[in-house]
């Protein structure tokens, strides 16, 4: 038995140890398998490339010298930087373009009575605040409400304009005013932005300017207040892209403006990589940053101008009295060497109280000002301001009080008018003085002979409260000018609504304005923009209000995320 079982055992061992073809086969299939793969991931991998490309996200931060008072279009006329960050923040019924026609804003269409009086508006029915409400009539009757309030806390101006005006609401998107006697203008006050009634119904108007909406508001515009911010301690606001407005998206997250003392601040931030943007960069700086690593500047025609006023009321230097001598002070100076110097070519020279594109300005009436010292010299002398060096008369040498604000580019300015005028004999005593108040009461009282004034004419071409007779006892009307046929032509002007009919009278205007050159104008302004290179996909336009700075603001980035991508041929080969 025991030799059997061995048997048997030996037996069974060569037959247990046999390998199975079929799992080897299997075995071999799956390496072939994965040797397949590998080699077609490399040969795939070979003509793969990686390419960077826009990612979502990013704040993008822009700094501006001063900082605003309150985020209020009602109370904001005084301060350029609140005008300029409510420009963002809200809309008004209408706005006007750079060649002073009215286009539509909340308000989609406007119709004006056959006797002037009445004109009214219908509203867009889609408009929405940023808190998702709808825009209704009642916002605007609640808005311009304000301002006829005895308690309005805002400029005089507007609480006078308005309580003559009567607001009758019609339906929700219709809604109708009422004025005592035509006044074209009043388009340009309905331009003024709209508050939302839903969050102010019930306010004391007294207190308006400490409302917390001011912190906060809530408009229609394409940009939207972030909520939680302390930004009058922190000198930082962060606005956010309205998606009513960009529906399209953005890549940014949003706008970051910080605010600086002066622009010495300003620029030393963007070189310290704290911001990425610098606005309203003075053309005297431009020297410092114009060879700037990694940035480049955009520059913009303005909406404002330069002029140089000429005091011609009995507070003035007698010799102005002579439109010689006005004449002579006009050819003896240089405007565009002026531009090209001080302002390092970032100013247009053009003639007339009319900014150039303006639908008013007629260029081709006006004399054109280029610098002539003969003509200057032959001009004095006929006035009897004669003399080869100091221009004197019976004894008495020509001495003008010229007055300019405590700005960089206005110190500049007027520094190179003194240098100009003393080339012709003509001693220009120059008095800066220290802020805005100074120097508009200096204006007021008539306390100079010349005066640089910056000027940020309306879009309306009605200039009654610039230079009519009236103005010159309420208004701006600071030289004095007197003259019954401009200021007849002016108010006839405001009472016609149709350009075709009211071009006449700017033109008889502009003619006496010429006549008398009351006033010269040196340059149109430019707006000049400073970037980092950092964002992306930046194109700046034509800047006319704010909001025209971020026209392509969706395709703006400052991100990047890499994709793997198929390679061009000649790069996969």
């Amino acid at each position: 038995m025991g030799t059997s079982r061995l048997a048997r055992e030996h037996t069974a061992g060569p037959n247990h140890m046999r390998p199975d073809i079929r799992w080897q086969l299997l075995l071999a299939l799956t390496g072939l398998a994965l040797v397949l793969m590998l080699l077609s991931y490399q040969v795939q991998s070979a003509s793969l490339c990686t390419v960077s490309v826009p990612a979502s996200g990013g704040t993008f931060v822009e700094g501006v010298v001063g900082r605003p008072s309150t985020l209020n279009p009602l109370l904001s006329d005084p301060y350029p930087v609140d005008r300029e960050i409510d420009n963002l923040i809200f809309d008004g019924l209408v706005r006007y373009d750079e060649r002073g026609n009215v286009v539509p804003a909340l308000a989609k269409e406007w119709i004006v009575s056959d006797d002037g009086l009445t004109i009214t508006f219908t509203l867009y029915e889609d408009r929405v605040w940023h808190d998702g409400q709808p825009v209704t009539t009642a916002d605007v009757a609640f808005t311009y409400g304000l301002m006829q309030d005895e308690a309005f806390p805002g400029s005089a101006s507007l609480k006078t304009l308005w309580q003559s005006v009567t607001i009758n609401v019609i339906d929700d998107t219709t809604i109708s005013f009422t004025l005592s006697q035509p006044y074209s203008p009043f388009f340009e006050a309905t331009t003024r932005s709209i508050l939302p009634v839903h969050l102010l119904e019930g306010v004391d108007v007294a207190k308006l300017a400490t409302h917390s909406f001011n912190q906060a508001p809530v408009g229609t515009g394409p940009f939207m207040v972030q909520s939680g911010q302390e930004w009058q301690t922190t000198g930082r606001l962060r606005l956010a892209p309205n998606p009513n407005y960009w529906r399209e998206g953005a890549q940014l997250t949003d706008i970051e403006f910080r605010f600086f003392a002066d622009e010495a601040q300003l620029i030393a931030a963007f070189r310290a990589g704290e911001i990425q943007a610098v606005n309203g960069l003075s053309p005297t700086q431009l020297p410092e940053v114009i060879s700037e690593a990694d940035s480049r500047i955009f520059t913009s025609i303005a909406p404002r101008y330069s002029a140089l006023f000429f005091n011609l009321s009995e507070s003035g230097s007698l010799a102005l009295q002579s439109k010689d001598v006005r004449q002579g002070v006009a050819y003896a100076l240089d405007r565009a060497s002026l531009v090209d110097t001080v302002l390092q070519g970032q100013g247009v020279v053009f003639d007339g109280p009319y900014l150039p594109d303006h639908w008013a300005a007629r260029p081709e009436l006006m004399t054109a000002y280029t610098r002539q010292p003969e003509m200057a010299g032959s001009l004095l002398d006929a006035a009897g301001w004669v003399g080869a060096g100091t221009r004197i008369r019976e004894g008495v040498p020509l001495v003008l009080r010229l007055v300019a604000i405590d700005r960089v580019e206005q110190r500049a300015v007027a520094e190179e008018i003194v240098r100009q005028l003393a080339a012709i004999g003509v001693e220009a005593q120059l008095e800066i003085l220290p802020d805005v108040d100074t120097f508009r009461q200096t204006l007021s009282v008539r306390n100079f002979d010349l005066a640089l004034v910056e000027i940020a004419p309306p879009n309306d071409p009605d200039l009654y409260d610039f230079w009519s007779q009236e103005a010159m006892i309420r208004g701006q009307n600071f030289g004095g000018w007197n003259n019954r046929r401009a200021s007849e032509a002016l108010e006839t002007g405001r009472q016609l609504f149709s350009q075709a009919e009211r071009a006449p009278y700017y033109e008889a205007f502009l003619r006496q304005f010429d006549s008398d050159l009351p006033a010269l104008t040196l340059y149109q302004h430019v707006a000049i923009y400073m970037l980092n290179n950092k964002v992306n996909q930046v194109e700046i336009g034509r800047v006319w209000e704010p909001r025209d700075r971020y026209r392509t603001f969706p395709s703006w980035f400052l991100n990047f995320r890499d994709i793997a991508v198929g390679c061009p041929p000649d790069i996969a080969n």
